[in-house]
């Protein structure tokens, strides 16, 4: 009698137990899944090296007048590393009133320094868009 169902004989295909399909899965996914840390290790040491040349903060700014304001400026480098910072000074409706680079020195591995910014209204507000090492 047949009832329909067709059986697949183990010899044409050959048998596995579950047990070694589960051990090859393992294997797998462990392989799959230290490659995975790797790229991603690699990626994130290549990305860190890379922006580490030059760091700057701006922890504070003050108004002194309608045409400057004093901006301090903290740039840590590596030692020998010149470069420039630029900030940006923006009035009460978001429009940029000030727009200057200073430049850091190449001696040491911090600069620390009041700078003034020239305005050409009041600002309200100082944003340090970046620093870069010099080319």
């Amino acid at each position: 009698m047949d009832s329909g169902r067709t059986t697949i004989a183990p010899a044409r295909y050959g048998k596995r137990s579950d047990r070694e399909a589960d051990r090859r899965l393992r294997i797998t996914g462990l392989v799959c899944g230290a490659l995975g840390l790797a790229l991603v290790g690699w990626l994130g040491v290549s990305y860190i090296s890379k922006g580490s040349a030059m760091n700057g903060l701006m922890p504070g700014f003050q108004v002194v007048s309608a045409e400057a304001m004093q901006v301090q400026l903290s740039v840590l480098k590596e030692d020998g590393t010149a470069g420039v910072c630029t900030v940006r000074a923006q009035s009460e409706d978001g429009g940029v009133v000030g727009l200057h680079d200073f430049p850091i020195p190449a001696a040491g591995s911090r600069y620390d320094e009041v700078v003034t910014l020239r305005t050409t209204a009041r600002a309200t507000a100082a944003e340090l868009l970046g620093c870069a090492p010099a080319k």
